[in-house]
């Protein structure tokens, strides 16, 4: 961008946080005045958007690091958290997808970004006993959820600033940037935990009880770690980003014309952002043996959909006005096929993303963190200390920044081919990738030097996540090339909720195959689940008769 477009804005322009006269179609309008505000607008977004993802997604890495303090929770109830964090940050996108019409773009980033101090600062005081229950940690990991859910309107609002000719830069740097959120949080988090950087405030360390690591290196057992940093250190990100944003930030009223008072906006976030909590709380009751466990199991697949649901309908039961028409029109897009075609897709290519960002280190930890021999005698596997483990903390990084950073070409490429061909290869390639991983994982925990496959197993998931990452981009525009511009919006802000599901699905069903003493059955679902999407891509975009040929 030219440096003129991030000069001080003029005082006439930011002397009210509601702009009345917004024409960025109008080259005047951009050059004079809009450029400033909407680049502005979008700096001040990245980094919130980032700690959106950072605060979902570091359960991923906080589970690692409790285990090797001797937090006294089986893998199942670790890989827990980080899927009670991905279905609440899923279900919290259904709301987040109508809050910058009904609430104002300003209002709606500034009081999303702010409500994460509540899960970081819990966070950060649950961690500094190892007798904290474990509910404690699944209400924490709830309220992560927020962050999950910055995503849907923090694209929706960054959308309105910019013109058609700018969004597809604008939405790639708000999206690309935020997504490293992911990675920031596998590498800060690591590295805070070493040392007292709260003093007094931050509580006492916790030795570890087996190795640990940063990036740079391996930390002995025995050492003293600061495992509360995890939550206490995005406030320093997230109490200057709350004054940067209440200070910075517009509220456009050509977009969010009736928005009424600050406080009546900011009321409605926390009203259908506390509904999305309370219906996710409902189905986590049902689904986990800490509540009443009768949906366990497979009843996953029951759960889901009644959360999405119970979402969707006790909105449009608390809703009126502009809000409940919003939601009739997001109905609508019910009835469409390709709808549901595309929110399959999505979920092969987000969903993969996302899902494989929060069971992947503690997935390294369990699978190589342990010997496994089998026991002539019994017959059973016996799950010793690795003394040549490697460790989460210094490789899981690598996926989900490679999988962020090569999502702009996706979008490049399948504007050159076609979205439904790149997605096509990209599923082909999941297919496979998963195939083997799951093969891998079979030898490794079948092995006395699990080690020995560590680096087979990162080359595919890096693979699993650049492949994810391209598809992200394809899928994004065929749903441009596919819908309408009245129902390309609802579609993709339903698309990216279910997808999001994928967080919870992943550490699930992983962590509930590894402690089946099986993990490869979740690799080869996941090539079952890839497969299914490569004939339904064909069969809707790429046939010779389909229904939408693309290309």
């Amino acid at each position: 961008m030219q440096a003129s477009n991030v000069a001080a804005p003029s005082p006439a322009i930011t002397s009210s946080v509601d702009l009345v006269d917004w024409r960025p179609e109008d080259e005047a309008f951009w050059k004079e005045k809009g450029s400033r505000i909407a680049n502005r607008n979008l700096w001040i977004s990245i980094p919130s958007l980032l700690c959106g993802f950072a605060v979902w997604l570091m359960w991923g890495i906080i589970t690692v690091q409790m285990a090797n303090a001797g937090f006294p929770f089986a893998p199942d109830q670790l890989f827990s958290l980080a899927a009670i964090a991905g279905l609440s940050g899923a279900t919290t996108r259904i709301p987040a997808s109508f809050f910058i019409r009904i609430c104002g773009g300003r209002n709606t980033v500034w009081l999303t970004t702010a409500l994460l101090m509540i899960p970081a600062v819990g966070t950060g005081i649950a961690l500094q006993s190892l007798d904290t229950p474990l509910w404690v940690f699944q209400l924490m990991a709830l309220l992560s959820g927020i962050g999950g859910g910055n995503f849907a309107c923090s694209m929706a609002n960054i959308s309105t600033f910019f013109p058609k000719r700018l969004q597809g830069t604008a939405l790639g740097l708000n999206a690309g940037l935020g997504n490293f959120g992911v990675t920031t949080s596998q590498l800060l988090i690591p590295a805070v935990m070493t040392m007292g950087v709260f003093g007094a405030l931050g509580g006492d360390a916790i030795p570890l009880v087996k190795d640990s690591a940063t990036l740079i290196g391996k930390i002995a057992a025995g050492t003293p770690t600061w495992v509360q940093n995890a939550g206490f250190v995005w406030l320093l990100l997230l109490v200057p980003l709350a004054v940067v944003g209440w200070f910075g930030m517009n509220n456009l009223l050509t977009v969010s014309p009736n928005i009424g008072s600050t406080a009546a906006a900011l009321g409605k976030i926390i009203l259908f952002y506390g509904i999305a909590l309370v219906v996710s709380a409902i189905g986590l009751y049902l689904y986990l043996p800490s509540g009443v466990g009768v949906l366990a199991g497979s009843g996953m697949w029951i759960m889901l959909p009644l959360v999405i649901l119970g979402t969707l309908y006790g909105m449009k039961f608390a809703a009126s006005g502009e809000m409940k028409t919003n939601l009739d029109k997001q109905f609508a897009i019910f009835r469409n096929k390709h709808t549901w075609s595309m929110t399959a897709l999505y979920v092969v290519t987000f969903g993969s993303f996302i899902g494989f960002s929060m069971a992947l280190p503690l997935s390294i930890t369990v699978i190589f963190g342990n010997t496994h021999v089998l026991d002539p005698a019994t017959q059973a596997w016996v799950h010793a200390k690795n003394p040549n483990a490697p460790s989460a903390l210094m490789f899981a990084w690598i996926g989900p920044f490679v999988g962020a950073l090569i999502r702009p070409v996706g979008g490049w490429i399948s504007d050159k081919l076609g979205g439904s061909i790149v997605t096509q290869w990209i599923s082909i390639v999941l297919v496979i990738a998963s195939a083997v991983t799951g093969y891998v994982m079979f030898l490794a925990y079948h092995s006395a030097t699990p080690e020995e496959y560590f680096f087979v197993f990162m080359a595919l998931f890096v693979l699993l996540f650049a492949a994810s990452g391209i598809g992200n981009g394809s899928t994004f525009r065929t749903v441009g090339f596919v819908f309408d511009k009245d129902e390309r919006g609802p579609v993709l802000g339903w698309t990216s909720a279910v997808a999001a599901y994928g967080s919870f699905i992943a550490p699930v069903v992983i962590g509930g195959q590894i402690k089946a003493g099986t993990p490869e059955y979740a690799m080869y679902g996941f090539a079952v689940f890839y497969a299914l999407c490569v004939v339904l891509n064909w069969w809707f975009y790429l046939r010779k008769d389909a229904y939408v040929r693309n290309p």
